[in-house]
């Protein structure tokens, strides 16, 4: 083996054992250099190659986590069909500041304008800004919370959703909780109150909570505690699902 293949390989040998996977790709940068650079500059650059492949593994890693059903973009969606809000407001949300403020997104609409893909659409510019994000549907959370308290890992469960940055509820409607289901999600909304964010999607105005909850205090006070301090979007409009669908 060649001088110059052996210092490769031990080069490669030492990025392994360093966790500097990028340096062992030196050879990319080498091939840009121009003779004016120096030691220093090709190091510099070696540097923000790795930094830069970092953050987009750590980008990928906090996507995977949170558990999206699909990945929608905002730069997808069609805003023309938002009848009540203003594509601007949208892209204000998407610079996450709402997250650092600790305040909440509630959605409220008809089935198909897009609350879904708004939310996923957040949730991934949430996830590249560096919040933890996490992604449930209603009726997923329940049954997890359900069956967390049914095995002692309520606790457990419980902690992990406070560490989150953005909690996702989709589609908070058309189910009836009993008493106990009820408790458990109320308790894990009230405790993100000015704590933690969640952008919830509904397709039930305030006013017809009680057709889903048993105990009209609560709803009264989960929709206090959802309300404080949020953004409260008109998502109601012509459906995307009924007009991209073909009627035989």
């Amino acid at each position: 083996m060649s001088e110059i293949n052996v210092a490769k390989e031990t080069i490669k040998l030492y990025a392994k054992q360093l966790k500097l996977p990028t340096f062992a790709q030196y050879t990319s940068i080498i091939k840009r250099m121009d003779s004016n650079m120096g030691y220093e500059e090709f190091l510099i650059e070696l540097m923000k190659k790795e930094v830069a492949s970092r953050q987009e593994n750590q980008q990928k890693r906090r996507i995977h986590k949170a558990g999206f059903p699909y990945l929608k973009t905002l730069d997808e969606f069609d805003y023309t069909r938002l009848k009540y809000i203003e594509q601007a407001f949208i892209w204000e949300l998407a610079t996450c500041e709402f997250i650092s403020k600790r305040q909440n997104v509630i959605m409220i609409g008809n089935t198909g304008t897009g609350k879904t893909h708004i939310s996923i659409g957040l949730g991934l510019k949430a996830c590249k800004e560096g919040h933890n994000v996490k992604f449930y549907t209603v009726a997923n959370l329940v049954t997890e919370l359900t069956e967390a308290q049914e095995y002692k890992k309520l606790l457990k469960l419980e902690k992990q959703l406070e560490k989150v940055d953005l909690l996702i509820l989709d589609e908070l409607s058309y189910l009836c909780f009993n008493r106990n289901q009820a408790d458990l999600l109320f308790r894990i909304i009230s405790d993100r109150s000015e704590k933690g964010s969640v952008i919830v999607s509904t397709n039930l105005e305030f006013s017809r909570w009680t057709e889903m909850f048993e105990n009209t205090t609560m709803v009264a006070a989960l929709v206090d505690r959802l309300t404080f301090r949020s953004h409260v979007l008109n998502m109601n409009g012509e459906s995307f699902r009924r007009d991209n669908s073909q009627i035989e």
